[in-house]
């Protein structure tokens, strides 16, 4: 998935500026794909660019509303229909529970407390952000919610499971 491809959605969803697309990323897309200003505005070019979104009012002060164009909507559509052109699942984080055995014990119990940690820090921000959103009955927020709720269960399958290796890693060393 791309900064570009989740720029568009958002366009094809509902028009808006670039300030108008970053406070929506903020409050939604961000726990998806996070994403800077400047990013987020560098995007913008270039999905305009290259015929994806046009400029569809220009505002006080220069601010312009991008919302996209057929081709923008074609390509979406494409990019949301075709996942076996996804790249492979990499995880630098499961990378570095594979390679746990070369550092102490003790060290690798404190990495994966620090995991139970953040996904619960990661569950009680999510459950914020679900607790915050007026969830209409539509097609946008449903499965906007659906995300979320992905990212519930994510948090808390990773916080149950950093913990079993904690056990693990606590019952080996009594060996």
């Amino acid at each position: 998935m791309s900064l570009r491809i989740a720029a568009l959605g958002m366009l094809v969803q509902a028009p808006g500026s670039g300030y108008d697309l970053l406070k929506r990323f903020e409050k939604s897309m961000a726990n998806v794909w996070p994403a800077t200003q400047s990013q987020l505005y560098g995007e913008l070019n270039k999905l305009a660019d290259a015929g994806l979104i046009e400029v569809s009012a220009v505002g006080p002060r220069g601010r312009k509303e991008y919302r996209a164009t057929d081709t923008g909507r074609e390509e979406l559509v494409r990019w949301i229909t075709s996942p076996q052109d996804d790249p492979p699942v990499r995880s630098a984080a499961l990378l570095r529970v594979f390679l746990l055995s070369e550092i102490p014990a003790a060290d690798a119990r404190e990495y994966m407390l620090t995991v139970a940690q953040r996904a619960d820090d990661d569950i009680k921000s999510l459950e914020q952000l679900r607790d915050s959103i007026k969830w209409d009955d539509t097609d946008a927020d449903f499965y906007g919610g659906t995300a979320l709720e992905f990212g519930l269960r994510r948090a808390r399958l990773e916080a149950d499971w950093a913990r079993w290796a904690v056990a693990g890693i606590d019952e080996r060393a009594k060996k």
